[in-house]
Protein backbone atom coordinates (compact mmCIF):
# COMPACT_ATOMS: atom_id res chain seq x y z
CA UNK A 1 0.00 0.00 0.00
CA UNK A 2 1.10 3.55 -0.64
CA UNK A 3 0.90 6.50 1.81
CA UNK A 4 1.48 9.90 2.50
CA UNK A 5 4.13 10.91 5.02
CA UNK A 6 3.15 12.80 7.83
CA UNK A 7 6.18 13.63 9.97
CA UNK A 8 6.27 12.97 13.61
CA UNK A 9 8.93 15.19 14.92
CA UNK A 10 9.57 12.38 17.11
CA UNK A 11 13.36 10.41 17.51
CA UNK A 12 13.80 6.99 18.48
CA UNK A 13 17.64 7.47 19.39
CA UNK A 14 18.47 4.81 16.40
CA UNK A 15 15.39 2.13 15.53
CA UNK A 16 13.43 2.32 12.33
CA UNK A 17 9.74 3.01 13.24
CA UNK A 18 6.54 3.99 11.49
CA UNK A 19 2.72 4.41 12.84
CA UNK A 20 0.10 3.16 10.90
CA UNK A 21 -3.99 3.91 11.76
CA UNK A 22 -5.12 0.57 13.20
CA UNK A 23 -7.61 0.24 9.86
CA UNK A 24 -5.02 0.69 7.35
CA UNK A 25 -2.75 -1.93 9.47
CA UNK A 26 -5.97 -4.67 9.41
CA UNK A 27 -6.15 -4.26 5.85
CA UNK A 28 -2.64 -5.00 5.87
CA UNK A 29 -2.84 -7.58 8.44
CA UNK A 30 0.05 -5.97 10.47
CA UNK A 31 0.03 -5.92 13.94
CA UNK A 32 2.12 -4.02 16.53
CA UNK A 33 6.14 -4.62 16.20
CA UNK A 34 5.42 -6.35 13.08
CA UNK A 35 7.91 -5.15 10.27
CA UNK A 36 7.27 -3.77 7.00
CA UNK A 37 9.58 -2.30 3.91
CA UNK A 38 9.27 1.22 3.18
CA UNK A 39 9.79 2.22 0.66
CA UNK A 40 10.38 5.38 -1.97
CA UNK A 41 12.16 5.62 -5.50
CA UNK A 42 15.72 3.65 -5.18
CA UNK A 43 15.56 4.41 -1.00
CA UNK A 44 14.35 1.88 1.23
CA UNK A 45 14.30 0.67 5.18
CA UNK A 46 13.04 -1.99 7.34
CA UNK A 47 10.79 -0.18 9.95
CA UNK A 48 9.14 -1.91 13.08
CA UNK A 49 5.23 -0.68 13.13
CA UNK A 50 3.28 1.42 16.07
CA UNK A 51 -0.41 1.23 15.70
CA UNK A 52 -2.48 4.37 16.18
CA UNK A 53 -6.33 4.28 18.12
CA UNK A 54 -7.66 7.50 16.65
CA UNK A 55 -7.26 9.65 13.31
CA UNK A 56 -6.22 12.81 15.19
CA UNK A 57 -2.55 10.50 15.67
CA UNK A 58 -2.81 9.05 12.02
CA UNK A 59 -5.27 9.47 9.61
CA UNK A 60 -5.89 6.71 7.50
CA UNK A 61 -4.13 6.86 4.55
CA UNK A 62 -1.01 8.36 6.05
CA UNK A 63 2.11 7.25 7.42
CA UNK A 64 3.26 8.33 10.60
CA UNK A 65 7.03 8.61 10.33
CA UNK A 66 10.11 9.27 12.59
CA UNK A 67 13.14 11.63 12.45
CA UNK A 68 15.18 7.88 11.44
CA UNK A 69 12.91 7.25 9.11
CA UNK A 70 12.86 10.31 7.32
CA UNK A 71 16.98 10.50 7.15
CA UNK A 72 17.22 7.16 6.12
CA UNK A 73 14.57 7.66 3.13
CA UNK A 74 15.24 11.38 2.73
CA UNK A 75 11.48 12.49 3.27
CA UNK A 76 9.92 15.74 2.01
CA UNK A 77 6.79 16.57 3.40
CA UNK A 78 3.89 14.32 1.78
CA UNK A 79 6.28 12.21 0.24
CA UNK A 80 4.29 9.16 -1.51
CA UNK A 81 5.73 5.80 0.24
CA UNK A 82 5.38 2.29 -0.47
CA UNK A 83 4.84 0.03 2.54
CA UNK A 84 4.76 -4.15 2.56
CA UNK A 85 5.34 -6.57 5.10
CA UNK A 86 9.11 -7.81 5.69
CA UNK A 87 10.10 -11.11 7.10
CA UNK A 88 11.69 -10.74 10.81
CA UNK A 89 15.82 -10.98 10.94
CA UNK A 90 17.12 -14.07 10.79
CA UNK A 91 19.26 -12.60 13.80
CA UNK A 92 16.15 -13.18 15.67
CA UNK A 93 16.61 -17.35 15.60
CA UNK A 94 20.45 -17.10 16.79
CA UNK A 95 18.73 -14.47 19.66
CA UNK A 96 16.57 -17.35 20.68
CA UNK A 97 19.12 -20.21 20.72
CA UNK A 98 20.95 -18.06 22.81
CA UNK A 99 18.21 -17.33 25.40
CA UNK A 100 17.75 -21.42 24.90
CA UNK A 101 21.42 -21.81 26.18
CA UNK A 102 23.12 -22.77 22.93
CA UNK A 103 26.75 -22.07 21.65
CA UNK A 104 26.48 -19.20 18.57
CA UNK A 105 28.84 -19.69 15.61
CA UNK A 106 30.72 -17.17 14.75
CA UNK A 107 28.08 -16.01 11.14
CA UNK A 108 25.50 -16.52 13.51
CA UNK A 109 27.35 -13.54 16.42
CA UNK A 110 27.89 -11.67 12.98
CA UNK A 111 24.58 -11.31 11.73
CA UNK A 112 23.20 -10.01 15.10
CA UNK A 113 25.64 -7.63 15.53
CA UNK A 114 24.82 -6.38 11.85
CA UNK A 115 21.17 -6.11 12.56
CA UNK A 116 22.24 -4.11 15.95
CA UNK A 117 23.94 -1.93 13.80
CA UNK A 118 21.30 -1.45 11.01
CA UNK A 119 18.79 -0.42 13.58
CA UNK A 120 17.07 -4.09 12.11
CA UNK A 121 16.38 -5.20 15.96
CA UNK A 122 13.87 -3.58 18.78
CA UNK A 123 15.48 -2.43 21.86
CA UNK A 124 13.03 -5.75 23.53
CA UNK A 125 15.25 -7.85 21.21
CA UNK A 126 18.44 -6.41 22.56
CA UNK A 127 17.31 -6.49 25.46
CA UNK A 128 16.62 -10.58 25.33
CA UNK A 129 20.08 -11.10 23.62
CA UNK A 130 21.62 -9.02 26.80
CA UNK A 131 19.74 -11.26 29.36
CA UNK A 132 20.80 -14.54 27.18
CA UNK A 133 24.54 -13.52 27.55
CA UNK A 134 23.68 -12.33 31.04
CA UNK A 135 21.86 -16.14 31.37
CA UNK A 136 24.46 -18.06 29.97
CA UNK A 137 27.91 -17.26 29.93
CA UNK A 138 30.06 -16.55 26.71
CA UNK A 139 32.23 -19.21 25.70
CA UNK A 140 36.14 -17.83 24.69
CA UNK A 141 34.68 -18.88 20.68
CA UNK A 142 31.57 -16.75 21.64
CA UNK A 143 33.46 -13.63 23.19
CA UNK A 144 35.89 -13.81 20.19
CA UNK A 145 33.57 -13.78 17.74
CA UNK A 146 31.79 -11.17 19.57
CA UNK A 147 34.36 -8.80 19.52
CA UNK A 148 35.20 -9.34 16.19
CA UNK A 149 31.82 -9.06 14.80
CA UNK A 150 31.58 -5.44 16.75
CA UNK A 151 34.31 -4.46 15.52
CA UNK A 152 33.75 -4.99 11.98
CA UNK A 153 30.46 -3.68 11.52
CA UNK A 154 31.10 -0.45 12.48
CA UNK A 155 33.58 3.10 11.86
CA UNK A 156 37.42 1.55 11.91
CA UNK A 157 40.50 3.86 12.65
CA UNK A 158 42.65 2.88 10.49
CA UNK A 159 46.41 4.62 10.71
CA UNK A 160 49.61 3.75 8.66
CA UNK A 161 52.55 3.17 11.36
CA UNK A 162 52.20 0.86 14.49
CA UNK A 163 52.97 0.36 17.07
CA UNK A 164 49.47 1.54 18.20
CA UNK A 165 48.63 1.74 22.02
CA UNK A 166 45.58 1.80 24.32
CA UNK A 167 44.45 1.31 27.91
CA UNK A 168 41.25 0.62 29.67
CA UNK A 169 40.10 1.00 33.02
CA UNK A 170 37.24 -1.16 34.30
CA UNK A 171 35.92 1.88 36.46
CA UNK A 172 34.04 2.02 40.03
CA UNK A 173 37.01 4.30 41.81
CA UNK A 174 36.16 8.12 41.52
CA UNK A 175 38.76 10.08 39.42
CA UNK A 176 41.51 8.37 38.60
CA UNK A 177 42.19 10.40 35.71
CA UNK A 178 45.44 8.39 34.39
CA UNK A 179 44.79 8.66 30.99
CA UNK A 180 44.81 12.69 30.73
CA UNK A 181 48.38 11.75 31.69
CA UNK A 182 49.22 8.29 30.20
CA UNK A 183 48.42 9.43 26.86
CA UNK A 184 50.84 12.40 26.54
CA UNK A 185 53.80 10.78 28.42
CA UNK A 186 54.08 8.34 26.18
CA UNK A 187 52.92 9.88 22.42
CA UNK A 188 55.90 12.67 23.89
CA UNK A 189 57.97 9.74 23.74
CA UNK A 190 57.18 9.52 20.09
CA UNK A 191 54.22 6.68 20.25
CA UNK A 192 50.86 6.50 19.04
CA UNK A 193 47.72 6.01 21.07
CA UNK A 194 44.60 7.29 20.04
CA UNK A 195 42.41 6.91 23.10
CA UNK A 196 38.25 7.04 23.12
CA UNK A 197 36.57 6.80 26.33
CA UNK A 198 33.11 6.85 27.36
CA UNK A 199 31.20 9.62 29.72
CA UNK A 200 30.50 8.71 33.45
CA UNK A 201 27.58 6.67 33.83
CA UNK A 202 27.20 6.25 38.00
CA UNK A 203 30.87 8.10 38.74
CA UNK A 204 31.11 12.00 39.18
CA UNK A 205 33.33 12.20 35.52
CA UNK A 206 34.43 9.76 32.74
CA UNK A 207 37.50 10.71 30.63
CA UNK A 208 35.14 12.34 27.65
CA UNK A 209 34.14 14.42 30.67
CA UNK A 210 36.93 15.67 31.92
CA UNK A 211 38.53 16.12 28.44
CA UNK A 212 35.44 18.08 27.65
CA UNK A 213 36.46 21.07 30.08
CA UNK A 214 39.63 21.71 28.20
CA UNK A 215 38.78 20.72 24.39
CA UNK A 216 35.96 19.53 22.27
CA UNK A 217 35.74 15.38 22.31
CA UNK A 218 32.50 14.71 19.88
CA UNK A 219 34.82 13.96 16.57
CA UNK A 220 34.32 11.66 13.78
CA UNK A 221 37.33 9.08 12.59
CA UNK A 222 38.08 11.10 9.77
CA UNK A 223 38.81 14.18 11.98
CA UNK A 224 40.47 12.07 14.69
CA UNK A 225 42.88 10.64 12.12
CA UNK A 226 44.04 13.96 11.24
CA UNK A 227 44.50 14.77 15.07
CA UNK A 228 46.44 11.89 15.37
CA UNK A 229 48.40 12.39 12.39
CA UNK A 230 49.71 15.19 13.58
CA UNK A 231 50.00 14.74 17.39
CA UNK A 232 50.21 10.82 18.10
CA UNK A 233 47.47 11.36 20.08
CA UNK A 234 44.03 11.96 20.75
CA UNK A 235 41.19 11.88 23.94
CA UNK A 236 38.16 11.42 22.59
CA UNK A 237 34.29 10.09 23.13
CA UNK A 238 33.79 7.16 22.00
CA UNK A 239 30.09 7.49 21.27
CA UNK A 240 30.36 9.98 19.15
CA UNK A 241 32.63 8.66 16.32
CA UNK A 242 30.89 5.74 15.33
CA UNK A 243 33.79 3.22 16.21
CA UNK A 244 32.05 -0.33 17.78
CA UNK A 245 28.57 1.41 17.38
CA UNK A 246 26.23 -2.20 18.00
CA UNK A 247 28.53 -2.10 21.68
CA UNK A 248 27.28 1.67 22.64
CA UNK A 249 23.91 0.40 21.90
CA UNK A 250 24.12 -2.67 23.90
CA UNK A 251 25.73 -0.56 26.56
CA UNK A 252 22.59 1.47 26.75
CA UNK A 253 20.25 -2.46 27.62
CA UNK A 254 23.04 -2.81 29.95
CA UNK A 255 22.94 0.28 32.51
CA UNK A 256 19.51 0.19 34.18
CA UNK A 257 20.45 -3.17 35.64
CA UNK A 258 24.14 -2.68 35.68
CA UNK A 259 24.65 -5.98 34.01
CA UNK A 260 28.48 -6.62 32.87
CA UNK A 261 28.37 -10.29 32.52
CA UNK A 262 32.42 -10.90 31.97
CA UNK A 263 31.95 -11.63 28.21
CA UNK A 264 30.11 -8.86 27.15
CA UNK A 265 32.35 -6.76 29.00
CA UNK A 266 35.53 -7.70 27.64
CA UNK A 267 34.66 -7.89 23.91
CA UNK A 268 32.85 -4.08 24.51
CA UNK A 269 36.30 -3.37 25.87
CA UNK A 270 38.64 -5.05 22.81
CA UNK A 271 36.38 -4.87 20.28
CA UNK A 272 37.31 -0.68 20.51
CA UNK A 273 40.57 -1.68 20.80
CA UNK A 274 40.62 -3.70 17.71
CA UNK A 275 38.65 -0.95 16.02
CA UNK A 276 41.30 1.97 16.26
CA UNK A 277 43.86 -0.83 15.73
CA UNK A 278 46.01 -1.03 18.97
CA UNK A 279 48.37 -3.19 18.84
CA UNK A 280 49.08 -3.06 22.78
CA UNK A 281 46.61 -2.95 25.37
CA UNK A 282 47.06 -2.32 28.87
CA UNK A 283 43.96 -2.80 31.41
CA UNK A 284 43.64 -1.70 34.72
CA UNK A 285 41.22 -3.70 36.85
CA UNK A 286 40.67 -1.63 40.71
CA UNK A 287 39.77 -4.02 42.95
CA UNK A 288 37.89 -2.97 45.64
CA UNK A 289 33.94 -3.16 47.64
CA UNK A 290 32.74 -0.81 45.41
CA UNK A 291 34.48 -1.30 41.94
CA UNK A 292 32.92 -3.84 39.27
CA UNK A 293 35.74 -6.33 40.17
CA UNK A 294 35.34 -7.39 44.08
CA UNK A 295 37.78 -9.87 44.36
CA UNK A 296 41.21 -10.94 43.46
CA UNK A 297 39.69 -14.23 42.04
CA UNK A 298 37.37 -12.05 40.06
CA UNK A 299 40.00 -10.43 38.21
CA UNK A 300 42.33 -13.44 37.42
CA UNK A 301 39.29 -14.76 35.74
CA UNK A 302 38.95 -11.48 33.50
CA UNK A 303 42.84 -11.30 33.20
CA UNK A 304 43.05 -14.57 31.67
CA UNK A 305 40.01 -13.66 29.46
CA UNK A 306 41.42 -10.56 27.94
CA UNK A 307 45.21 -11.83 27.44
CA UNK A 308 43.65 -15.07 25.72
CA UNK A 309 41.31 -13.11 23.10
CA UNK A 310 43.82 -10.47 23.07
CA UNK A 311 46.07 -13.06 21.56
CA UNK A 312 43.32 -14.05 19.28
CA UNK A 313 42.97 -10.34 17.62
CA UNK A 314 46.26 -9.61 17.22
CA UNK A 315 46.40 -7.61 20.68
CA UNK A 316 49.19 -8.11 23.05
CA UNK A 317 47.04 -7.72 26.92
CA UNK A 318 48.91 -6.76 29.75
CA UNK A 319 46.75 -6.70 33.11
CA UNK A 320 47.64 -4.86 36.11
CA UNK A 321 45.55 -5.03 39.57
CA UNK A 322 45.06 -1.72 41.73
CA UNK A 323 43.63 -0.88 44.94
CA UNK A 324 40.00 0.12 44.42
CA UNK A 325 39.04 1.37 47.86
CA UNK A 326 39.13 4.83 47.29
CA UNK A 327 39.02 7.79 45.17
CA UNK A 328 42.54 8.51 43.01
CA UNK A 329 43.20 12.16 42.90
CA UNK A 330 41.39 14.88 45.02
CA UNK A 331 39.33 16.90 42.47
CA UNK A 332 36.20 14.93 41.28
CA UNK A 333 34.27 16.08 38.79
CA UNK A 334 34.98 16.85 35.48
CA UNK A 335 36.63 20.84 35.99
CA UNK A 336 38.18 19.63 39.38
CA UNK A 337 39.42 16.34 37.61
CA UNK A 338 41.06 18.24 35.08
CA UNK A 339 42.29 20.63 37.23
CA UNK A 340 44.06 17.64 38.83
CA UNK A 341 45.73 16.46 35.54
CA UNK A 342 47.24 20.14 34.82
CA UNK A 343 48.52 19.95 38.14
CA UNK A 344 50.04 16.74 37.44
CA UNK A 345 51.78 17.40 33.91
CA UNK A 346 52.67 20.68 35.33
CA UNK A 347 54.77 19.08 38.03
CA UNK A 348 52.86 21.57 40.44
CA UNK A 349 53.35 21.39 44.57
CA UNK A 350 49.53 21.21 44.64
CA UNK A 351 49.01 18.11 42.34
CA UNK A 352 47.50 14.84 44.26
CA UNK A 353 50.65 12.31 44.42
CA UNK A 354 48.76 9.44 43.81
CA UNK A 355 47.07 10.23 40.80
CA UNK A 356 50.46 10.87 39.37
CA UNK A 357 52.31 7.86 40.89
CA UNK A 358 49.67 5.70 39.36
CA UNK A 359 49.92 7.39 36.11
CA UNK A 360 53.79 6.60 35.94
CA UNK A 361 53.49 3.70 37.14
CA UNK A 362 50.82 2.58 33.81
CA UNK A 363 52.85 4.79 31.71
CA UNK A 364 56.33 2.80 32.25
CA UNK A 365 54.08 -0.40 32.00
CA UNK A 366 53.10 0.48 28.40
CA UNK A 367 57.03 1.55 27.96
CA UNK A 368 58.25 -2.11 29.41
CA UNK A 369 55.58 -3.80 26.57
CA UNK A 370 57.59 -1.53 23.93
CA UNK A 371 61.04 -2.97 25.13
CA UNK A 372 62.24 0.40 26.45
CA UNK A 373 65.15 -0.51 28.61
CA UNK A 374 64.71 1.88 31.43
CA UNK A 375 60.62 2.11 31.37
CA UNK A 376 60.51 3.77 34.70
CA UNK A 377 63.23 6.29 34.08
CA UNK A 378 61.30 6.89 30.48
CA UNK A 379 58.03 7.57 32.31
CA UNK A 380 59.60 9.85 34.51
CA UNK A 381 61.49 11.69 32.34
CA UNK A 382 58.85 12.23 29.48
CA UNK A 383 56.77 14.34 32.82
CA UNK A 384 59.22 15.88 34.74
CA UNK A 385 61.48 17.49 31.57
CA UNK A 386 57.50 18.87 30.39
CA UNK A 387 57.40 17.19 27.57
CA UNK A 388 53.96 15.56 28.48
CA UNK A 389 52.81 18.81 29.78
CA UNK A 390 53.92 20.16 26.07
CA UNK A 391 51.95 17.12 24.40
CA UNK A 392 49.00 17.57 26.17
CA UNK A 393 48.96 21.36 24.66
CA UNK A 394 49.41 20.18 21.26
CA UNK A 395 46.06 17.65 21.86
CA UNK A 396 44.21 20.45 22.89
CA UNK A 397 44.81 22.65 20.62
CA UNK A 398 44.35 19.85 17.34
CA UNK A 399 41.06 18.94 18.91
CA UNK A 400 39.38 22.18 18.75
CA UNK A 401 40.11 23.75 22.41
CA UNK A 402 41.95 26.92 24.03
CA UNK A 403 44.73 26.47 26.32
CA UNK A 404 44.09 27.13 29.92
CA UNK A 405 46.16 27.30 33.35
CA UNK A 406 44.80 25.50 36.12
CA UNK A 407 44.08 28.57 38.19
CA UNK A 408 41.93 30.08 35.25
CA UNK A 409 39.54 26.83 35.89
CA UNK A 410 36.50 28.35 37.96
CA UNK A 411 35.02 26.26 40.16
CA UNK A 412 31.22 26.28 41.42
CA UNK A 413 29.96 29.57 43.17
CA UNK A 414 28.63 27.28 45.82
CA UNK A 415 30.23 25.25 48.26
CA UNK A 416 30.40 23.93 51.53
CA UNK A 417 32.63 22.79 53.76
CA UNK A 418 32.54 19.28 55.71
CA UNK A 419 34.44 18.95 58.39
CA UNK A 420 35.12 15.94 60.69
CA UNK A 421 33.56 15.57 64.04
CA UNK A 422 36.33 14.15 65.73
CA UNK A 423 40.44 13.44 65.60
CA UNK A 424 41.49 10.20 64.24
CA UNK A 425 42.82 8.33 60.84
CA UNK A 426 40.68 7.73 58.28
CA UNK A 427 39.59 3.98 57.99
CA UNK A 428 37.36 3.83 55.24
CA UNK A 429 35.76 5.72 52.05
CA UNK A 430 32.92 4.82 51.09
CA UNK A 431 33.38 5.13 47.02
CA UNK A 432 29.48 5.00 46.31
CA UNK A 433 28.41 7.39 48.32
CA UNK A 434 31.19 9.75 46.95
CA UNK A 435 29.57 9.66 43.24
CA UNK A 436 26.38 10.04 45.35
CA UNK A 437 27.18 13.24 46.70
CA UNK A 438 28.68 14.37 43.55
CA UNK A 439 26.20 13.64 41.21
CA UNK A 440 23.83 15.11 43.27
CA UNK A 441 25.85 18.11 43.14
CA UNK A 442 25.28 18.10 39.55
CA UNK A 443 28.08 16.15 38.13
CA UNK A 444 28.73 15.32 35.39
CA UNK A 445 26.21 17.36 33.35
CA UNK A 446 27.88 20.46 35.34
CA UNK A 447 31.19 20.44 34.61
CA UNK A 448 31.93 22.67 37.74
CA UNK A 449 29.91 20.09 40.26
CA UNK A 450 32.03 17.91 42.50
CA UNK A 451 34.13 16.91 45.20
CA UNK A 452 37.57 18.18 46.59
CA UNK A 453 38.96 15.93 49.10
CA UNK A 454 41.50 16.55 51.64
CA UNK A 455 42.52 13.43 53.26
CA UNK A 456 42.80 9.94 51.88
CA UNK A 457 42.98 6.59 53.65
CA UNK A 458 45.23 6.38 56.74
CA UNK A 459 45.34 10.41 56.60
CA UNK A 460 45.51 11.67 60.40
CA UNK A 461 42.55 14.06 60.90
CA UNK A 462 41.81 16.96 63.94
CA UNK A 463 38.35 17.04 65.01
CA UNK A 464 37.22 20.51 62.81
CA UNK A 465 39.28 19.51 59.91
CA UNK A 466 38.37 19.68 56.95
CA UNK A 467 38.10 16.87 55.31
CA UNK A 468 36.08 17.67 51.63
CA UNK A 469 34.36 20.67 50.16
CA UNK A 470 31.46 19.55 48.05
CA UNK A 471 30.76 22.45 45.05
CA UNK A 472 27.35 23.26 42.73
CA UNK A 473 26.41 25.53 40.65
CA UNK A 474 22.99 25.94 42.42
CA UNK A 475 21.88 26.25 46.14
CA UNK A 476 19.24 24.01 45.84
CA UNK A 477 21.78 21.35 44.25
CA UNK A 478 23.86 21.98 47.37
CA UNK A 479 21.59 21.80 50.06
CA UNK A 480 20.54 18.55 48.66
CA UNK A 481 24.14 16.95 48.04
CA UNK A 482 24.95 18.29 51.75
CA UNK A 483 22.07 16.55 52.97
CA UNK A 484 23.51 13.43 51.73
CA UNK A 485 27.25 13.71 53.30
CA UNK A 486 25.35 14.61 56.64
CA UNK A 487 23.08 11.68 56.58
CA UNK A 488 25.97 8.98 54.65
CA UNK A 489 29.32 10.09 55.74
CA UNK A 490 31.39 8.94 52.94
CA UNK A 491 34.35 8.95 55.42
CA UNK A 492 35.18 6.45 58.53
CA UNK A 493 37.22 8.18 61.28
CA UNK A 494 38.56 6.36 63.70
Amino acid sequence: MRFKCKDLNIATGGTQVITLHHDDAAKMDLFALDRVNARIGNKETIAIVNLAENHHTIPAGYLGVYEEVIAKLKLKPDDVVDVSLAAKPESLSYIKAKLDGKRLKDKEMNAIVRDIVDNNLSETEITFFVAACYKYDLTDDEIYYLTKAIAQNGEQLRLKNGPVLDKHCSGGVPGNRTTMIVVPILAAAGYTMPKTSSRAITSPAGTADTMEVLAPVSLNVKKIKEIVEKTKACMVWGGGTGIAGADDKMIRIRNPLSLDPWGLLVSSILAKKKAVGATHLLADLPIGHDTKIRTLREARILRRKFTTIGQRLGISVRVIFSDGDEPIGRGLGPLLEARDVLWVLKRDPRAPQDLRKKSLHMASVLFEMLGEEEPKRKALDMLDTGLAYKKMNEIILAQGGKLVHPEDLKLAEHHHHVKSKQEGKVRHINNRIINKICRIAGAPKSKKAGMYLYKHMHDNVDKKETIFTIYAESTERLRQAVAVAKAMNPYTIQ
